[in-house]
């Protein structure tokens, strides 16, 4: 899928603005008090951090504080590869071999039907992202020297917050009290928010990543639920045990101003289920508070 012309100005104007997250607006009264509401009749933990970098507003609910992970982190190991390891697409075309000793369930159909070729590193870098697989993002850890990198690759990028220090699937366990395999709504929103609209990627990479972000097919329910239809959406989720459900990404609205969205919740109970009525909830709120 390739980007149209105002979305390829969009990418290439955005890293200005995109500045002004550093010292986000005070919020407004309104949505986080909607926003209270909702952690309170859904019994969750709701953190947020949104931010319109055509109007520079934002808002902000528990935004920094630490929440799991989970498979956000797939957008910054596809993106590791292709600033740190790719050279003119040579290490995208190479063929990466698996048996199914290297499998992590639930395994996406495509990387199933590749046990007899392999696949690509591009090929893995899109189904980590596009349908979230699991052996996918192992394979790409492995390429880019374990789980460690993507906390180095963050700090690069400025993150002082977002770390990974374990595999799938064990990164999901989610524990209330663990530091480690966590991110913050603002740290994560304003990396994913460098990743795409700012400068951190050179401008073919930013636009594949781009690409594999808004042909993302796991957030249905999730904010494409709560976003209004002429909104475009590039994003990427993450779920683990109590109740973990992530969603984070950018957004264009109908007249094409980018807003970064980051929504991440906890329930108390560690088999809870994911609630995703609470993200479309939520996102429906900052798209009305944000447009």
């Amino acid at each position: 899928m390739s980007l149209t012309p105002s979305r390829r100005t969009l990418l290439a104007t955005a890293a200005a603005a995109l500045a002004a997250t550093a010292t986000p607006a005070a919020a407004a009264t309104g949505p986080t008090a909607r926003l209270r509401a909702l952690e309170e009749e859904h019994g969750g933990r709701l953190g947020v951090f949104a931010h319109n970098l055509a109007t520079r507003r934002t808002i902000r609910h528990r935004a920094d504080e630490l929440f799991p992970m989970c498979s956000l982190f797939k957008t910054l190991a596809a993106a590791a590869v292709l600033r740190d390891l790719d050279r003119d697409g040579e290490v995208l075309a190479r063929r990466i071999h698996y048996t199914e000793a290297d499998l992590v369930q639930p395994a996406s159909d495509t990387i199933l039907e590749h046990l007899s070729d392999g696949m690509t590193i591009a090929e893995l870098s899109e189904i980590a992202i596009t349908h979230s697989d699991n052996t996918a993002a192992n394979l790409l850890l492995r390429e880019l020297g374990g789980p460690t990198a993507i906390t180095r690759f963050a700090r690069s990028l400025g993150d002082r917050v977002t770390r990974l220090d374990r595999w799938e699937p064990e990164l999901n366990t989610a524990e209330p009290w663990r530091v480690t395999d966590t991110t913050s709504p603002a740290a994560i929103g304003r990396t994913y928010g460098r990743l795409v609209l700012g400068t951190a990627l050179n401008h073919r990479d930013r636009e594949r990543l781009t690409d594999w972000l808004l042909r993302n097919t796991t957030s249905t329910a999730r904010f494409r639920a709560g976003l209004p239809p002429a909104w475009t959406l590039g994003d990427k989720t993450g779920s683990g045990s109590y109740g973990t459900a992530n969603d984070v990404g950018i957004a264009w609205t109908e007249t094409g101003a980018p807003v970064i969205l980051s929504v991440l919740t906890t329930k108390p109970d560690q088999n809870a289920a994911w609630d995703n009525a609470l993200i479309a909830k939520t996102a429906s709120v900052l798209a009305e508070s944000l447009s």
